[in-house]
């Protein structure tokens, strides 16, 4: 495979610095930051509160997902953003434990340099693990870009999005579920949760070979960002009595 020179020195692979700090909002139910090198993302939880939006399920919890830009209105992407967490957090949920209730999740831009879907992604799994929502199991999300000439290269900064990319593949993987979920949770719905896909989004054209390709860079690198969750929440899990209000 011919090498790729990245302007920050990285490898085609590699990911940037991970940052994940929990707690951060007194207000808010739960609340987390994450930062992929210089993109930094807050998420707060609110909720559950009684009772649902119109044309949402009143037999299962509903998730509301706001999305706040570091400056300016909220745009058509920002809303595609938007629908694609809201989707992605719903499957990672147990809906059906607080039916009847909303909880809204509101994701704040602090800066953007590349891969801002999927940072807003692992933000909110760590807010809502923060405010004890009951989740099925902890997600990652990733984003590829396949460039021109049909190598692939993870974790973009805002200049790698910009350059001639063809297309952008942003996925959200299971996390194994040792550290959140008590024991004898380890299967959902009869089924292991530790491999396939929660999300998968993909902009621009690639083939379906150049697709698998991504699939299989990301699903790689999810590991390494599964550990660094797994650790980040444990370092700062609270205490059952500090989420029991």
């Amino acid at each position: 495979m011919m090498e790729i020179d990245r302007a920050d020195g990285r490898t085609p692979n590699q990911l940037r610095p991970l940052a994940c700090s929990r707690n951060i909002l007194h207000r808010a139910h739960g609340s987390a930051s994450w930062s992929q090198g210089d993109t930094k993302v807050l998420a707060a939880v609110y909720g559950p509160k009684a009772g649902t939006k119109k044309n949402e399920n009143p037999e299962k919890a509903c998730i509301e997902v706001i999305w706040k830009p570091k400056t300016g209105q909220i745009g058509k992407l920002e809303k595609e953003y938007e629908m694609i967490l809201k989707r992605t957090l719903q499957s990672i949920c147990i809906l059906t434990i607080n039916p009847n209730t909303t909880t809204s999740v509101i994701v704040q831009v602090v800066h953007d340099d590349g891969a801002l879907l999927t940072c807003a992604i692992n933000a909110a799994c760590a807010a809502l693990v923060d405010a004890g929502i009951p989740i099925k199991h902890l997600a990652v999300a990733i984003c590829c870009c396949l460039a021109e000439d049909g190598y692939v290269i993870l974790d973009p900064t805002k200049l790698e999005e910009q350059q001639k990319m063809k297309g952008f593949a942003f996925l959200v993987f299971p996390n194994s579920i040792h550290s959140v979920l008590p024991e004898g949770s380890l299967l959902v719905e009869g089924e292991p949760v530790e491999h396939g896909i929660i999300t998968s989004v993909t902009h621009g054209l690639m083939s379906v070979e150049e697709y698998l390709k991504c699939l299989e860079r990301g699903h790689a690198a999810s590991a390494k960002l599964s550990d660094f969750l797994r650790r980040s929440l444990k370092l700062q899990l609270p205490s059952d009595s500090s989420k029991a209000k």
